[in-house]
């Protein structure tokens, strides 16, 4: 606990937390690239049909961008010597279907002579990953746009939600980026696509079981990772219809169906129970909830000209 006391100062002692999100406007490109939105969208959607993992990649990989540095695409910066965030134990797990989402998108803004280096590439991550929910059966919401791309990178500076964080601790995080309880319950509820590593949730099955989890559940678990599982075995976190962006997430959290800890902390913990049981019986609520914390979390850390740039390739600085 001493540790993520320490951390927490850090974090916020380096990170701007909100930046200038007075920069953001909807609308941004309309006149420098009018078919922005369509050309990134068709692009997300190419992707997604290539791989089944690309929408909950690119989700997650905003999340992670937005949640170290602010939303700058810091994240897809890669150096040579490894300081890069993307090489940090907390993202190394981040799927290259994501990046590989992004830079096609990229690339096909560039294509039209229209757009060719003036969109960054932290704007189009945004659009990539409102599109990704949208695709999976989300909702939509209009993307603020605007954002210039970060010129650096560091591993030393990644802090990201553990699922073994205590709710305390959890929420804390989330408040620093202006982001209320249930913010942080609603954007918890893009797990509903997402998929985790065995080791992520081995700790809850062996040597003992949890037992704030559903036998049926459990069982089905040790199946898919055994106590010698691969390195590579995984499961979704929402079991019932990974593939589809609902409220089914919340639904499993009331029946003991939580996959990691942090998840099953949302509902046995007092202060969220409610906010959980109403997402649970009301899509449209969670829905509402998920777009209004999208919109808030890509506000944080904004650059502008005078600290960024716009990126003629995602991968490096200029």
């Amino acid at each position: 606990m001493k540790r993520v006391q320490v951390l927490l100062s850090t974090l916020l002692a380096l990170i701007i937390l909100f930046g200038n999100s007075s920069a953001l406007k909807q609308n941004y490109y309309a006149k420098t690239c009018p078919n922005l939105e369509s050309i990134v969208r068709s692009a997300v959607q190419r992707k997604m049909s290539q791989s089944p993992v690309a929408a909950p990649a690119t989700l997650r990989l905003f999340f992670h961008d937005c949640f170290v540095r602010g939303c700058d695409a810091s994240l897809m910066i890669i150096y040579k010597n490894g300081d890069d965030e993307w090489f940090h134990p907390d993202d190394i797990s981040l799927k290259p279907a994501g990046f590989d989402t992004v830079m096609q998108a990229k690339a096909a803004v560039d294509s039209d002579p229209r757009c060719t280096n003036k969109v960054s590439c932290s704007d189009i991550l945004a659009l990539a990953a409102r599109d990704a929910v949208v695709l999976t059966g989300g909702p939509s919401w209009p993307v603020e746009l605007g954002r210039y791309d970060a010129k650096i990178t560091s591993r030393k500076r990644v802090f990201l939600p553990h699922p073994d964080y205590s709710f305390n601790v959890l929420t804390k995080m989330f408040s620093r980026f202006n982001l209320s309880m249930t913010d942080f319950i609603a954007l918890s509820g893009g797990h509903t696509i997402g998929a985790a590593s065995c080791k992520f949730f081995s700790n809850r099955l062996y040597p003992t079981t949890d037992v704030s989890m559903e036998q049926n559940f459990v069982n089905k678990l040790k199946g898919t990772c055994p106590m010698n599982f691969n390195s590579s075995a995984f499961t979704f976190l929402d079991t019932m219809t990974p593939q589809k962006f609902d409220n089914v997430y919340y639904k499993n959290l009331q029946q003991g169906k939580g996959l990691l800890a942090s998840d099953t902390l949302l509902f046995t913990n007092p202060r969220s129970r409610k906010t959980i049981n109403w997402f649970a019986s009301n899509e449209n609520a969670f829905f509402k909830a998920f777009t209004d914390a999208m919109t808030k979390l890509g506000r944080v850390g904004v650059k502008t000209a005078k600290d960024g740039e716009i990126r003629k390739d995602c991968r490096f600085p200029n």
